[in-house]
């Protein structure tokens, strides 16, 4: 089993805000966002696959215990927190989590130090959308949304908000109209996705892809792999992130 013990520990503040990161491999710069409850092994595991793709992943950790299991009581105490924290938005309509400005300015150290096109996002469930969210106003040019769950769907009107601000909302366009395609993952019966997919057809056209599997499974990538849905996006990063290799003469 992957240990984040090969990994580096670092840390990164905005707006006096600080969080924990692990960074590991090279290449391309691609951002790995945890679902609750954390950065569990099944997280670490994709992580993982993609460093062994050819690039440089950060994982920041935003709550939890770094390498703890998924079990019920690390998924409560998760909540919690989340609950109680500023950085997090579970119910509000029509609003981009207070977090996303940090995970943008990440980005763009990371495009930074890294240059390229720009890096990849993924999140996951309850971060499912932030990577869309970074896409608004970061150098972003590979975000991944997978089974993206926040605002909690309660409500039709929930089930359908993509959790970003009317103006993030219109510079995700502007970008996807330039060429910027998202990719999302889900199992097609869940319901904690709600009808996110139809807004996101509705509202990015063609320049969203669509990955569904039956079923009413949840996490796509981690505890509920689908080694498929792994493939895509690793293909997804290399077509986006990595320059096409030089032809010989």
């Amino acid at each position: 089993m992957s240990s984040l013990e090969s990994w580096t520990l670092g840390t990164h503040t905005y707006d006096g805000v600080s969080h924990a990161t692990y960074r590991k491999g090279g290449g391309p710069g691609v951002i790995v966002i945890h679902e609750i409850p954390g950065i569990t092994p099944a997280v670490l595991e994709f992580a993982e696959d993609v460093v062994a793709r050819g690039f440089t992943v950060v994982m920041p950790s935003l709550f939890g215990r770094p390498g703890a299991e998924a079990t019920a009581l690390e998924i409560v105490r998760s909540i919690a927190a989340v609950c109680v924290s500023r950085e997090f938005t579970m119910f509000a309509l029509g609003r981009t989590t207070p977090v996303a400005t940090w995970l943008r300015s990440l980005a763009g150290e990371l495009h930074r130090e890294l240059g390229g096109p720009g890096v990849g996002a993924v999140g996951m469930c309850l971060t499912g959308g932030y990577a869309l969210a970074m896409l608004a106003d970061a150098p972003v040019a590979a975000p991944v949304l997978a089974q993206p769950a926040s605002p909690a769907p309660v409500g039709r009107a929930r089930r359908a908000d993509l959790g970003l601000s009317r103006r993030d909302l219109e510079s995700v366009k502007a970008k996807v109209d330039a060429g910027c395609q998202v990719l999302g993952l889900r199992y097609e019966n869940d319901p904690a996705v709600g009808t996110r997919f139809d807004t996101l057809r509705r509202e990015l056209g063609d320049g969203f892809i669509a990955v569904e599997f039956p079923g009413r499974k949840h996490a796509t990538l981690t505890e509920h792999r689908q080694q498929a849905g792994v493939d895509r996006v690793l293909a997804f990063f290399e077509e986006k992130l990595q320059p096409p290799a030089e032809t010989a003469p």
